[in-house]
């Protein structure tokens, strides 16, 4: 995510908030800032379950078990293969299974799939993320996987990468738009044009050499951290000196790059159990605030969902901080699982801010379920579940000196005259957000399209019209004139979630998110609902219907 004035690219997004300055209020080994539970009411049967590592790994080995069968059973071709990615158990016994396919032998892109089956094991419905038969005519191309690389690395070049060949090519099935055709799925690596790693994936058609689609593998954020505070750290103690590895929640640590840009440098490690001192000029406070903010994100997902890390598998991601020179940014790499962090302008601001956290370890958490691609209507929606999720966690923290919002990036003052990069109440109070859908609105930067659903998001929370939000004037448009209800920000976290976890996939357009939210809706909370109608009201009110 970038700021409009560093880049060619568009504005990303942001995330405005942390604590600068951390210290651990205690002794030995652990005491924690913990999140504030969620509203259990928003919680009901169909929620999804927290599931103990142990029992979701034996879920999906019995899913993979059985894949041939389900395969057969959903009506796939011979050449056909199902890989389990995720399993999801609701409380009431449903449980959602999310599949990889491969046709011959070859990734299908595009080919994702979720199977729901009840507690009886009866199938009870299955999400695509195509409808069309997956089938080619040939698994012969017509063009060389040189010459789609060397279409690939152009398309990088003008992003900034200087790289002269593909790091890989792959033989694919592209599905993810219209019919099936045979491709080729080129990555390039190197740098972006502002020092963010660049992995730019690019799908070429195999027979005609034409360009299908292009994706960037790096999500990356921006900002400036400016706020200051103290809040409790987990740490481990080894022996007589400290390190910066929270055992309670699945061994996060945090590296020192030291200005480098690859591996993972030195493990924070120091004799005091006190990190940072609230100044940029200290290397533990850019630590300090991205401990904060990992153990923050995760406390919100475990007692918001019951998810258990990232991945939902107890085990943590890790965070690289100082890295490079000057690097304005701040970004997730799935690749690595880890976070990473500039240090700002002239190395002096750090962009180690809690909503740069919330917001780019949920982009792990997307990648992980529906693994919305990061282009058109489907990169928005990925954009939009970051912002919404990263909010949440801001929320959920309940920092007293940063209370939660619906604004993005508002304490980095990104533009330079105090306001923030983003508003969810009116997105196009930024100069370039869509406030609604059109049919030109997946054409946008994803982080513009997210918008729509931001917009969404808040009117479900919080309804139309003016309203002040711990201190926050807010007053939210809807595109038709109509009046929305909000149904409160703890339930349409719950229906956002279940949506993306059960019923989102790779491919899904604002059409298949309203789809999915009320389906989720309706499993949460029954279709003669208030929640239910809301959903409806919410989407109506930002043009998708």
């Amino acid at each position: 995510m970038t700021s409009r004035h560093t880049r060619r690219q568009s504005t990303a997004v942001a995330a405005a908030t942390a604590v600068v300055a951390a210290t651990l209020l205690g002794t030995a080994l652990t005491t924690s800032a913990t999140a504030q539970p969620a509203d259990r009411d928003a919680r009901p049967a169909a929620a999804p379950a927290s599931l103990s590592a142990a029992a979701r790994t034996t879920l999906i080995h019995q899913a993979q078990a059985d894949a041939a069968g389900t395969a057969r059973s959903i009506g796939l071709g011979a050449k056909e293969k199902l890989v389990v990615k995720d399993v999801v158990r609701d409380t009431d016994g449903t449980v959602h299974t999310r599949y990889e396919r491969s046709y011959a032998g070859l990734p299908v892109l595009g080919g994702d799939l979720v199977v729901h089956t009840a507690k009886s094991g009866r199938t009870e419905g299955v999400t695509k993320a195509t409808t069309s038969a997956v089938k080619v005519a040939s698994l012969k191309p017509r063009i060389t996987a040189a010459k789609a690389g060397k279409q690939a690395v152009s398309a990088a070049k003008t992003l900034g990468s200087a790289k002269s060949a593909a790091d890989s090519a792959r033989k694919v099935i592209w599905a993810a738009a219209g019919k099936p055709v045979l491709a080729y799925e080129t990555v390039v690596g190197g740098l972006q044009d502002d020092g963010t790693p660049n992995q730019l994936h690019v799908i070429t058609d195999a027979a005609t050499g034409k360009k299908l689609f292009a994706y960037q593998g790096i999500e990356t954020g921006v900002g400036n951290t400016q706020y200051s505070g103290k809040v409790d750290l987990s740490t481990t103690q080894s022996g007589s000196s400290y390190t910066l590895t929270d055992g309670t929640r699945g061994g996060h640590k945090t590296y020192n790059l030291d200005h480098g840009t690859s591996g993972t440098g030195t493990l924070f490690s120091q004799s005091e159990d006190t990190w940072g001192d609230g100044k940029a000029s200290n290397a533990a406070t850019a630590a300090a605030d991205a401990a904060y903010g990992a153990q923050a994100t995760w406390d919100f997902y475990k007692n918001t969902f019951g998810r258990s890390g990232i991945k939902n598998d107890g085990k943590a991601a890790y965070s690289r901080v100082h890295y490079g020179n000057a690097y304005v940014n701040a970004f997730w790499d799935d690749s690595c699982f880890c976070m990473t962090y500039g240090d700002g302008t002239d190395d002096s601001a750090p962009l180690t801010s809690l909503d740069v956290a919330g917001h780019e370890m949920s982009h792990g958490v997307t990648a992980d379920t529906a693994g919305l691609e990061y282009s058109g209507e489907s990169g928005g929606l990925n954009e939009a579940t970051s912002d919404i999720f990263g909010t949440g966690v801001e929320f959920a923290a309940n920092n007293s000196s940063d209370v939660g919002d619906y604004l993005i990036g508002e304490k980095i003052d990104i533009n330079g005259d105090g306001t923030p990069l983003r508003y969810m109440d009116k997105p196009s109070k930024d100069g370039g957000s869509a406030d609604s859908w059109s049919s030109g609105v997946g054409d946008k930067d994803v982080h513009y399209s997210s918008g729509v659903a931001n917009h969404f998001f808040y009117l479900l929370s919080e309804g139309s019209g003016a309203k002040t939000i711990n201190g926050v004037n807010y007053d939210s448009p809807t595109q038709d004139g109509s009046t929305v209800t909000g149904i409160g920000r703890d339930k349409a976290l719950q229906i956002w979630y279940k949506a993306l976890t059960t019923y989102f996939t790779s491919t899904t357009d604002y059409a298949g998110a309203r789809t999915g939210t009320l389906k989720a809706a309706s499993d949460l909370y029954g279709e003669s609902s208030t929640e239910y109608k809301a959903v409806e009201a919410a989407w109506t009110g930002v043009g998708v219907k």
